[in-house]
């Protein structure tokens, strides 16, 4: 589909974009496909048949020590020998929790953000970013060279002057934002982003870190309660998902984009086999929506709690409070203070969060009790 931008020119959809992309990566014979090899050492196994490898990174032959099914290195890039079942079952699987066509794994977050971004958008391109986004989705602003506007925290009003301002300077335009905050623990207004990507002809980019496995039916985040299915969807296994490493979810031409052209991706060793092995074992665990229930009573218990001291109190949908502090003196006396109560609750200071900003940040677990939640109400007091 085609669109009308506001200088009046034809764009194509991200969609024909990537086509387009793809097929001149094919013509100069540069696209680059997964090679599924299972096991790992001087033999390995591809297409049914036992291969001698030369491929693989593991120098000293030590990963090959391991348990072929599940090694604990991958070896190499996913594009040389580095692909495996693990990989593939995980992947297939996310795609399928999220109800997008395809999934591609990073071995962080932050690798995500920044390849992605870098990737999918050029110096010609503009971007609308949120003021408190996340520093790899700054970093990965930076690194992709568009020119980017920062729009007012949550604000959709703030982004719709500057789309109304701004729009007809870049070629494609991506509206950048987090669902679920990770430092003030609030959501943002997701139906109401997507509304203006489509008016203005932008892309929208969700990185929901924070509310996959806590927020929406099933654990399947913010996007999904609020009916907002965005271009490019960044999720993490390190956090609900208890492994470590991070994902994109798109159509299938995105991740095909992705696997040849994200730099943090392309020249990585992969994700661990185990860790890919354990967050497919725990994304079955989010089903069960008994954890996000006795998640939910335990933010009420501490919300209620915590509204008698004297703080400014910030939370949201998921398993973040924040208690803001001021200066960073008083949080890291706090902090300190906890911990003599035998309670652990970190101090976050700038550059993490603006000046003036200074807090204690509280995280949720499904595995925590009321006791122990009562327990550091009784600290901070």
């Amino acid at each position: 589909m085609l669109s009308i931008g506001k200088n009046t020119c034809v764009r194509p959809s991200f969609e024909s974009w990537l086509e387009t992309r793809l097929a001149e990566l094919e013509a100069a014979r540069l696209l680059r496909t997964p090679l599924l090899v299972q096991g790992q050492g001087p033999e390995v196994v591809v297409d049914g048949r036992t291969l001698i490898n030369f491929a693989g990174n593991d120098y000293l032959g030590l990963g090959a020590l391991a348990a072929a099914e599940a090694p604990p290195s991958a070896s190499a890039s996913r594009l040389v020998t580095g692909h495996g079942p693990a990989h593939q079952a995980l992947e297939a699987s996310l795609a399928t929790f999220l109800g997008y066509p395809s999934s591609l794994c990073f071995s962080s977050g932050y690798a995500a953000n920044v390849g992605t971004l870098a990737a999918l958008v050029g110096p010609n391109d503009i971007i609308f970013s949120d003021r408190l986004n996340h520093a790899s989705l700054i970093d990965g602003c930076r690194l992709s060279r568009a020119r980017v506007v920062i729009f007012d925290h949550a604000s959709p009003s703030s982004l719709e002057a500057l789309l109304d301002k701004e729009r007809s300077e870049g070629d494609r335009a991506w509206i950048v934002t987090e669902s679920l905050f990770s430092m003030d623990g609030d959501a943002a207004p997701l139906p109401a982003f997507a509304r203006l990507a489509a008016q203005h002809d932008a892309q929208l980019f969700v990185d929901e870190a924070h509310a996959i496995g806590v927020c929406g039916p099933g654990g399947r985040g913010l996007c999904a309660a609020q009916g907002v299915t965005p271009d490019v969807l960044i999720g993490t296994l390190g956090k609900s998902l208890g492994s470590q490493g991070a994902f994109v979810a798109g159509s299938e031409r995105l991740i095909a984009f992705l696997w040849n052209r994200a730099r943090s991706f392309v020249f990585s060793t992969g994700l661990s086999p185990i860790l890919a092995q354990t967050a497919l074992r725990n994304l079955s665990l989010l089903k069960d929506d008994g954890l996000r229930a006795h998640l939910r009573q335990l933010s009420e218990r501490l919300s209620a709690g915590v509204a008698q001291g004297a703080w400014e109190h910030r939370t949201g949908p998921g398993a973040i409070h924040s208690l803001l502090l001021g200066d960073p003196a008083t949080a890291l006396a706090k902090a300190q203070a906890t911990l003599e109560h035998g309670i652990l609750v970190r101090a976050i200071r700038p550059p993490t969060v603006p000046k003036g900003t200074s807090r204690l940040r509280v995280v949720l677990s499904a595995f925590h009790t009321t006791d122990h939640v009562d327990r550091l109400l009784r600290a901070l007091q």
